[in-house]
């Protein structure tokens, strides 16, 4: 028989790894191919006797999508039968393009979105939007770089609108920040 702490410590670390895996399954509201933990939202998982405490950070500070986020999580985690929930909302730092998961950026193209490229590790000057720094947008249908922005702003505020001048279609960019 394993002393208790041990066993205490080894249902946490079952609490966590089961809290984990009902959050890859938890969609992002605005982009359903994605899962919360994907795009980078979720940033830890703890457990401690009785609650279950989750870190997120918005994608940018103003995203309506996160009282959304927050009621989903909680039921996510209440279907399991964890009913204490904490939810922290951390921004700093903030959330960057670069936290979304490989596997997400492949599953944002295979949905239309052009996924971010990375973004640059110094300060740019030049202009304050990101797609002033864009080199070629690839059209995530026909990979042509032949595409040209539409509108600043596309379906969300984190995504810009292009069309693609090789085949036509109009797509959402997802902007690197």
């Amino acid at each position: 028989m394993m002393p208790a702490p041990l066993v205490e410590e080894a249902s946490r670390l079952d609490v966590v790894e089961r809290a984990w895996s009902a959050l890859r399954a938890v969609p992002d509201p605005e982009i359903p191919a994605i899962s919360i933990v994907e795009l980078g939202v979720v940033r830890s998982v703890e457990a401690a006797a009785e609650e279950v405490h989750v870190c997120i950070t918005p994608t940018y500070s103003g995203c309506p999508a996160m009282a959304v986020i927050e009621a989903d999580i909680r039921d996510a985690l209440q279907a399991l039968g964890l009913q204490e929930v904490s939810i922290e909302t951390r921004l700093a730092p903030p959330w960057t393009t670069d936290w979304i998961a490989p596997e997400a950026k492949a599953k944002l193209r295979a949905f239309g979105i052009a996924p971010p490229g990375a973004t640059q590790s110094r300060v740019e000057i030049s202009g304050i939007s990101p797609l002033r720094r864009a080199r070629s947008v690839p059209c995530p249908r026909c990979a042509s770089t032949a595409t040209s922005l539409l509108a600043q702003f596309g379906s969300t505020a984190c995504k810009a609108l292009y069309r693609c001048t090789a085949c036509g279609e109009p797509f959402d960019y997802f902007k690197p920040f």
